[in-house]
């Protein structure tokens, strides 16, 4: 039972990972500050309310040399990455304050008497059925049975073709992955996009490079494993999984790498149904759209042509009895989480545990309730909203969201580096910046999804079909820009350059990020950066392709592109040299977008900080425990970059994740920025300082 997800373009924080409790003591810094005496009180005072606590400080570490570890090293030695966590730092925390506030909804909705057909009780019945082991474990793996028997009864090359057309139309295609997105060459309208897909690890590097060879072997006996539960006896298993492997691997050496994605150009081939099927002659496109009831009447997006026809070549070569095994892994292996304990069991020592390091399963809440967000998250959302997300904060938001947007502007328009023309073009895209706070403004219909509450498996059935179709809908229709992509709870931000908004759900506004009664420094160099970092996507190496109507052309000239590409290589190189691992260093060219959006993000914010600070003359001269304003603004950057990572999961990210890891997110932008340097008192040669023609200068 799984779909290889469509990758779409929109670019996230990246991170859902929130909340450090605030402690009272304070202290002092070794940054030029003073110590903030705490006087004896006659009578009984209010507690201060602390935004920051700077007992979290290491002031034995110097800030100039490391301020990564000046912010957070104590508080990373304090909390210790939990035993069912492969990370852990503030957005984990934040993410835990999240789901524990998720998880009395779910709670109530289950318990409770809600009307027929409501939202409360879609969740209450999904979230009850997945509570329900005995039942769960008393069918084994009885729900998938079905589906197997598909699988086993197919002959020929034809009757695979005829299998994905259908299981493509309940939602659970696999090998490659198919959904609506807006069209590159004309945002104003949603077609589909066929993408690669098919890969059960996580690049095509882990199929071929020697490095990973201990973990493609884990891999196969973990195939293995899955097969002998769903009935095939040991030896065949082993036979079968070894084949698994070696189809997958044919998928790898068709597909690109993550850096390869990053280029617009190969997430975008537009073709006729005609066109594609001189790709395929064995797979008919036709067929495939008919069975989805897909409007393709003008074309799609054949977006890895090379994938696609390796596709084909493997249903006219690859024997059938490797195709069944790897169709039977894929869909026994996507259902494990709603099966019986033993592939629960299974499902996590692999996915979990050998690929990411974890050492304990999370609580079974915590997994059912993953998939209440997976299945019905935005209705899980409206709830949430209602609970959590009081108006006066999307009020203050908004006016953050304006400063920040009003700080971008003044940079682009003071740029040396881009001619009059571009930088006309950079105005009217930023011009046409949607910014979405909280949650939506027009709730999702779910009336049309029926729940049994007797099933897991077959409620999360019911679901994953309810929500593919809901997906396929919208091809041929226009974009709506109002639409989200992310639920009000989830922890995190977005930008996305086909439609041109930037967006942030209601559970990242908080603290760190946000904080209604902390200073405006805080709150610059919490929320403040993120909502410079998402407006810096629409200028970084990916959204600087993508207009002010969000089509995917060039506005740049020849030597504003050339002036661009020179700052962002240099970019490239400071993130090349930071070494996580032994041996193993950042991507700097995969995580380029992101290392724009921060640095341009940060920049933005403080500029915006200094523009309120003006407006409160007393307040921009007052220190603050001891720090001043500018010091609280970059504490507070670094403080929400705290975290940790296991050595498995960390080496997982560097490979796949186009975001750098925490810590060096914390160090990367504060480098290149003089401000910070002034702040802190730091010098030339001080490794927080990059300079001359180390610097980088972006935005």
């Amino acid at each position: 039972m799984k779909i290889d997800t469509l990758k779409p373009l929109a670019i996230a924080l990246g991170i859902s990972l929130a909340l450090s409790a605030c402690g009272q003591k304070e202290t002092g810094t070794d940054a030029g500050a003073t110590n903030a005496p705490i006087a004896a009180a006659a009578v009984a005072e209010t507690p201060k309310h602390v935004a920051f606590d700077t007992s979290e400080i290491d002031p034995s570490i110097n800030v100039c040399s490391d301020f990564n570890g000046y912010v957070n090293s104590k508080w990373l030695a304090a909390n210790p990455i939990p035993d069912d966590k492969t990370r852990w730092g503030a957005f984990d925390q934040l993410r835990e304050t999240s789901l524990n506030t998720q998880h009395e909804i779910v709670e109530d909705a289950a318990k409770s008497d809600t009307a027929a057909g409501s939202i409360e009780q879609k969740i209450g019945k999904l979230y009850k059925a997945g509570m329900d082991e005995t039942a769960i474990d008393t069918l084994g793996y009885e729900p998938i049975k079905p589906e197997l028997a598909k699988i086993d009864a197919l002959k020929s090359s034809k009757d695979i073709v005829a299998y994905l057309n259908d299981s493509f139309s309940r939602g659970q295609g696999s090998v490659f992955a198919f959904g609506a997105e807006a069209d590159f060459k004309d945002s104003s309208r949603k077609i589909g996009y066929a993408f690669q897909g098919g890969l059960g690890l996580p690049t095509p590097d882990y199929y071929e490079k020697p490095e990973h060879a201990e973990l493609r072997d884990a891999y196969v006996a973990h195939i293995a494993k899955i097969l002998e539960l769903i009935g095939v006896d040991a030896a065949a298993a082993k036979t079968q999984a070894t084949a698994v492997l070696a189809f997958e691997t044919q998928l790898a050496k068709a597909s690109l790498a993550p850096v390869e994605l990053r280029n617009p150009e190969n997430q975008y081939h537009f073709v006729t149904v005609a066109e594609a099927n001189t790709v395929t002659p064995h797979f008919d496109w036709n067929a495939f759209f008919t069975a989805q009831k897909a409007d393709v009447t003008d074309g799609f997006s054949l977006s890895q042509p090379k994938f696609f026809a390796e596709i084909d070549k493997m249903l006219d070569k690859t024997p059938v009895a490797d195709w069944q095994a790897y169709l039977s892994y894929q869909y026994a292996d996507g259902a494990s989480p709603y099966l019986s304990t033993p592939f629960q069991q299974e499902s996590f020592a692999f996915h979990k545990q050998i690929l990411n390091g974890q050492k304990e399963n999370e609580p079974r809440w915590k997994r059912v309730l993953g998939t209440v967000n997976n299945q019905l998250g935005m209705a899980l959302g409206e709830l949430y909203v209602a609970k959590a997300f009081p108006p006066e904060s999307k009020a203050r938001a908004q006016e953050l969201v304006d400063n920040v947007q009003a700080a971008l502007k003044a940079r682009i328009e003071k740029l040396d580096w881009m001619s009059d023309t571009t930088k006309a073009k950079a105005l009217e895209k930023w011009s046409t910046f949607l910014p979405k706070i909280g949650y939506p403004e027009k709730w999702r219909d779910w009336s049309g999804l029926t729940l049994n509450g007797d099933s897991y498996f077959a409620d999360v059935a019911a679901a994953t079909q309810f929500n593919y179709d809901y997906d396929i809908a919208k091809i041929g229709k226009p974009t709506d820009r109002k639409d989200w992509g992310m639920t009000p709870q989830t922890v995190n931000a977005y930008y996305n350059p086909t439609d041109n908004t930037i967006n942030f759900p209601a559970a990242i506004l908080q603290p760190p990020f946000f904080d209604a009664k902390a200073d405006d420094a805080i709150n610059y160099g919490g929320i403040g950066g993120v909502i410079g970092h998402e407006a810096s996507h629409g200028f970084d190496d990916q959204g600087s392709q993508f207009d002010a109507q969000g089509n995917n052309t060039n506005w740049w000239s020849d030597d504003d592109k050339k002036a661009f590409e020179a700052r962002t290589a240099k970019l490239v190189e400071q993130f090349n040299g930071y070494e996580p691992l032994p041996g193993k260093h950042i991507n700097g060219q995969l995580t380029l977008g992101e290392n724009i959006a921060d640095l341009g993000g940060l920049a933005i914010a403080y500029d915006a900080l200094q523009v309120a600070l003006k407006k409160s003359p007393a307040e921009a001269g007052e220190k603050i425990d001891g720090y001043t304003e500018d010091q609280r603004f970059f504490l507070n950057w670094g403080r929400i970059w705290r975290g940790h990572a296991r050595e498995k999961r960390l080496e997982v990210l560097l490979n796949t994740d186009p975001h750098s890891p925490a810590g060096y997110r914390a160090i990367g932008a504060p480098s290149n920025m003089p401000a910070f340097a002034a702040a802190f008192e730091c010098k030339s040669g001080d490794a927080m300082v990059r300079d001359g023609d180390t610097q980088v200068k972006i935005w």
